[in-house]
């Protein structure tokens, strides 16, 4: 097997906006031209704010073009221990955050209509073992005593493959092509007004006091506020709150299309899109092409400056085998296509957002749930740099200025525990 390694799912757009040169004003500066950052930016500009936006590569470049395509209500963070942790009403503000940035994502789609082939069906945190599966129950009443859609299904009733014993199935939400989505979101973007500067990176920010500046190669902004979205990118920045995120590399792969009736004969009759109860998850999802695109499983923590890169072929290599062993009628089947992005994992795994300095608000590290998330706390946060009260959803995940521990996420850490995935599954292929 010869795997093309590859960027992403969204093409680079033919026309690219002017790079910065020279210094400007404005009323406030976006760092960061991710979803979070386009989200914000749109919303300043419906508001009637003078906004520069800030992307070091081409808007949408990053994680929001380089995903599994999910739109999922999910916290990163395993339920059944939030359960342990948080207190009830804490836990249940966010699940309603999570839940919302689905539907503003929805209405994303809908109000700029970008055909991305969305389809609202949901997603199943699906167990492998009988073990998951169990956990699986536990996190179901967790989530529902939260407030969640969530409801556990058993595997054969829910047309899950064979292999999968059941799960957890999240009735919100759905999947859809991130490049297709990206695209229609920047051409949102240039339409809106913005000031949009793509190949320009941020090298540096400044709170004075009165205002804020920003440093790039060849030129300044200086702006009232600035938002930090920069996401496993804001490391670089010395105004970000240390140990904010460590950047995390997480990889996919797709494959050759799939005859629908090799699905239906291995049971999944659903097309449910599932993510395994696993410490790192696998993720298997049927696109409309009827390929199978899988991911996660190992990732490799980075340090900034991020380099460019794709894929490990080691990496590459351990998810297909993961694929055949999830999916034994379809061994035949040819992977075609490998690719990754960095993602921001918090210390708390948890979403978060707060104040970097007097002037500058940030929001980073949805721990590769931030899809939909990065998105609407995006627009939050332009309504709150206009002035306007802490949202009961921005609440939920605010952090203010409170210093953050040091995060064990690290390459060590989680190769470990990919090794603990990777015994569990011996363990119960053996009581099979």
């Amino acid at each position: 097997m010869e795997l093309i390694y590859d960027t992403g799912w969204a093409e680079q757009p033919a026309i690219v906006e002017q790079p910065l040169i020279g210094d400007i004003d404005c009323d406030v500066v976006v760092i960061g031209g991710g979803g979070g950052g386009m989200s914000a930016a749109l919303r300043l500009a419906e508001k009637g704010v003078d906004v520069v936006l800030l992307e070091a590569k081409t808007l949408g470049w990053g994680a929001t073009s380089r995903n599994a395509g999910y739109i999922t209500n999910s916290i990163a963070a395993d339920p059944e221990l939030l359960g342990f942790l948080l207190k009830r009403e804490r836990l249940r503000s966010l699940y309603r955050y999570a839940e919302n940035a689905v539907h503003f994502a929805e209405d994303a789609v809908a109000h700029h209509g970008i055909d991305c082939d969305y389809r609202r069906e949901g997603i199943v945190m699906a167990a492998v073992s009988k073990g998951q599966l169990r956990h699986a129950r536990r996190n179901a009443k967790v989530m529902a005593e939260a407030g969640s859609s969530a409801e556990f299904v058993e595997g054969r009733a829910a047309g899950l493959p064979e292999g999968f014993l059941g799960g957890v199935r999240e009735g919100v939400g759905g999947t859809l092509n991130p490049g297709e989505f990206v695209l229609g979101l920047r051409a949102a973007t240039i339409r809106s007004g913005v000031r949009v500067h793509e190949h320009t990176l941020a090298r540096d920010v400044t709170d004075t006091g009165d205002g804020v500046i920003v440093e790039t190669p060849n030129g300044r902004v200086r702006a009232r506020k600035a938002l930090l979205t920069a996401n496993a990118y804001s490391a670089g920045l010395s105004i970000t709150p240390k140990n904010l995120a460590t950047p995390v590399w997480t990889s996919l792969v797709e494959t050759e299309p799939v005859a629908p009736e090799r699905l239906d004969e291995i049971g999944w009759t659903s097309r449910a899109p599932m993510v395994t109860l696993h410490m790192i998850i696998e993720s298997y999802r049927v696109t409309p092409r009827g390929t199978i695109v899988f991911g996660t499983r190992r990732v490799q923590a980075g340090r900034n400056p991020l380099p460019e890169r794709t894929p490990a072929p080691h990496v590459a290599d351990d998810l297909v085998r993961g694929f055949h062993e999830r999916f034994p009628g379809l061994r035949d089947i040819t992977p075609q296509k490998a690719w990754g992005g960095w993602i921001g994992m918090s210390s708390t795994w948890l979403p978060v957002a707060g104040e970097a300095s007097d002037n500058v608000l940030y929001s980073l590290a949805c721990n590769g749930h931030g899809f939909a998330q990065a998105q609407y706390v995006g627009h939050l946060l332009a309504d709150r740099i206009g002035g306007a009260p802490l949202h009961p959803d921005l609440a939920a995940i605010w952090h203010g200025r409170k210093r953050f521990r040091l995060s064990f996420v690290s390459g060590p850490a989680l190769y470990t525990g990919w090794l603990a995935d990777r015994a569990a599954d011996r363990l119960a292929a053996l009581t099979k």
